[in-house]
């Protein structure tokens, strides 16, 4: 399995870093991506990238760019750094970018802008782009809509049918989390799962977020802060949102995990 989005440097999984990567390991995750916010933490996970501690034979790549909630720090020279960012071996996508108009964090006007401007880098580095996108209300696949554009993955998905078959119709990618795994909120995404083609199916835990229900109740952490946030996701833990579309998709758990694992590989273009 390869999970395409962990924050590894969100204080919950500080405190036990090597444990959550050799956890990973022996739950059978063969490749991670970290997900950078802002264009200060994408520094961080390029040094994690190159030093990941001791679980060796997991692949380790990392997102560079500005979270919609992050998008009023994005400033005249962020272009200009993000492009340069681009060029590291070790960054395969732009993003986490795009649109929040549930929390508005940043303001509209300032996420729209920041968002349009590492599209731009995306298409100029050719490379992957790494979207948000909550309550835009079709906002994102409109800026979206643009000549060129590299392949692109919906990022933890939670939107509605007509929002999946716009990106499908785009020949998105689509990121599904422990979200399809909630029994009141993942209703929804639970129904409409089977229509992502195979071929453009990706799993994510959202690490430390979004950990599945289905999960055991006695996997938590004890180490440091993590004692405190029983309901912890981490990266071990992604077979059982992989269990989960299975069971919706009436596929088997191998099917998933290897399709879905090859296709992160392909979207950011990691040998084997």
């Amino acid at each position: 399995m390869f999970d395409i989005c962990v924050n590894l440097l969100n204080r919950q999984l500080q405190a036990d870093r090597e444990g959550i990567l050799g956890r990973a390991e022996a739950a059978g995750i063969e490749g991670v991506v970290l997900c950078s916010t802002d264009l200060a933490m994408v520094t961080a996970n390029i040094a994690l990238c190159t030093n990941p501690t001791s679980a060796k034979i997991l692949q380790y790549r990392t997102t560079a760019g500005v979270h919609p909630h992050d998008a009023s720090t994005w400033h005249l020279d962020s272009q200009a750094q993000l492009m340069e960012f681009a060029r590291n071996p070790y960054v395969c996508a732009i993003g986490e970018c795009g649109l929040d108009f549930n929390r508005n964090f940043s303001t509209q006007k300032e996420q729209i802008f920041a968002f349009q401007e590492q599209i731009e880098v995306a298409i100029a580095a050719d490379k992957p782009l790494f979207v948000h996108d909550r309550e835009s209300n079709g906002k994102v696949l409109e800026l979206l809509a643009k000549p060129n554009l590299p392949p692109t993955v919906i990022h933890c998905f939670t939107g509605s049918e007509k929002e999946l078959r716009g990106y499908l119709e785009a020949g998105f990618y689509i990121g599904i989390t422990g979200w399809i795994c909630d029994r009141k909120r993942g209703e929804n995404l639970r129904s409409m799962v089977k229509q992502i083609p195979l071929d453009k199916l990706l799993v994510e835990t959202d690490a430390p977020f979004l950990r599945p229900q289905n999960a055991p109740l006695n996997f938590a952490s004890t180490h440091g802060i993590a004692a405190k946030w029983k309901k912890r996701n981490e990266p071990a833990l992604l077979g059982w949102v992989v269990k989960e579309i299975a069971n919706q998709r009436q596929e088997s758990f191998s099917k998933i995990a290897q399709a879905s694992s090859n296709n992160a590989k392909l979207l950011f273009r990691i040998n084997s």
